[in-house]
């Protein structure tokens, strides 16, 4: 959910849960308990770092707090191909996607998939590399906070290996998104939900 459509979102599950709410702060984000039992828990998508939100009650302050325009480093890498770039809260600044072809593998036996094996493993390698490059020069000249990161999670462990990233490895890391084949589209998209409040809803109690 984004920033300016919180409230909102959150007057609506009042008002279908019975009229009211009651908030609650706890380890997992801000707890929501409707009138009918129904529960709403909302998860910052920035880290705790010392710039709270601003507002008269709860939600209003998550709502400011998930608006900060925070820099991120994005990657999104899958076999065949990577999107890359930085972004300011919901908003690219910053992109680049390309492609590279990795081979499946194969069910031949022998020399044949000695052969295939390693070919694949030379594209994955030209795949990593590739993707390593592209990200360090979108960084480049950007404060990146946090690394937000969609895709192949043993592709992309390989990618921040990278001697090209070692300035950025160690910064602190977002969820991890499912992504499609990385696109521009793609990384947009990414680059909104990586901004936006994660709500998890739980039903109301079964009526005995």
């Amino acid at each position: 959910m984004s920033a300016e459509r919180l409230p909102g979102w959150v007057q609506r599950f009042a008002a279908s849960h019975g009229g009211s709410l009651d908030s609650d702060t706890t380890d997992e984000g801000l707890l929501l308990t409707a009138t009918d039992g129904a529960t709403a828990l909302l998860r910052a998508p920035w880290p705790v770092d010392g710039r709270p939100g601003r507002g008269a009650d709860d939600v209003e302050r998550l709502a400011s707090l998930a608006a900060q325009p925070r820099a991120l480093g994005l990657i999104l890498v899958r076999r065949g191909g990577f999107a890359v770039g930085v972004s300011a809260g919901a908003e690219l600044v910053q992109h680049k996607a390309g492609t590279r072809y990795v081979q499946s593998r194969t069910a031949a036996g022998g020399g044949s998939q000695q052969r295939f094996a390693r070919r694949r493993a030379n594209q994955a390698d030209a795949l990593v590399e590739s993707t390593a490059a592209a990200a360090a020069a979108a960084f480049d000249g950007h404060a990146v906070e946090y690394l937000a990161l969609g895709g192949d999670k043993a592709l992309l462990e390989l990618v921040l290996a990278e001697p090209t990233l070692k300035n950025y490895a160690g910064r602190t890391r977002l969820r991890l998104l499912d992504v499609p084949d990385p696109r521009a589209a793609v990384l947009a998209k990414a680059a909104a939900d990586f901004a936006a409040v994660q709500i998890l809803i739980t039903d109301p109690p079964p009526q005995l």
